[in-house]
């Protein structure tokens, strides 16, 4: 996973996670069921207007609120490769790690635009909006965390590590 391309789409700040999740839907932890519904309080339709691959650019904060684990799993479900944010709530970051959804900290996040295209290579730590083509250095990620990713979350980490030993 060095590098991630996808279209951007734009979200403010402090998008907690009942706007990433609607509380109404957290019934289920069946993934495809909430990605159904994946910022549909920011955004009826998105849903339906996203495609696999996009990535959301938001303001500082994103993901504050509950610490539940939904939000990171109904953003990949949904086909959500990558948010990129200046910032993001402590547990939030934690979750999106150990569910293996790739977040990066860029203090000029909302300097990109809605249905511009960004390529995150993960092995140089920098964005480069292909769009515009001005490149940004994101906050470095440590390695373990690197490895949650490329495993896809803490459980697959943890499943293939025991098969190691």
């Amino acid at each position: 996973m060095s590098k991630i391309t996808g279209k951007v789409w734009n979200f403010g700040a402090n998008i907690d996670t009942d706007v990433i999740i609607a509380a109404r839907y957290l019934n289920s932890s069946d993934p495809d069921h909430l990605a159904k519904y994946v910022m549909e309080d920011a955004d009826p339709d998105f849903s339906k207007k996203l495609k696999k691959g996009d990535i959301i650019v938001a303001g500082e904060n994103f993901g504050c609120g509950s610490s539940r684990e939904h939000a990171p799993i109904a953003l990949k479900a949904a086909g959500i490769a990558a948010v990129v944010a200046p910032s993001f709530a402590r547990i939030f970051y934690r979750n999106a790690f150990n569910m293996g959804l790739p977040i990066f900290e860029l203090p000029e996040s909302m300097e990109i635009k809605e249905g511009e295209e960004i390529s995150i290579d993960l092995d140089n730590g920098t964005i480069v909006n292909n769009s515009t083509n001005k490149s940004y250095k994101f906050i470095a990620i440590p390695p373990f965390m690197q490895e949650l990713i490329a495993s896809g979350g803490l459980i697959n980490y943890a499943k293939e590590e025991m098969k190691v030993k």
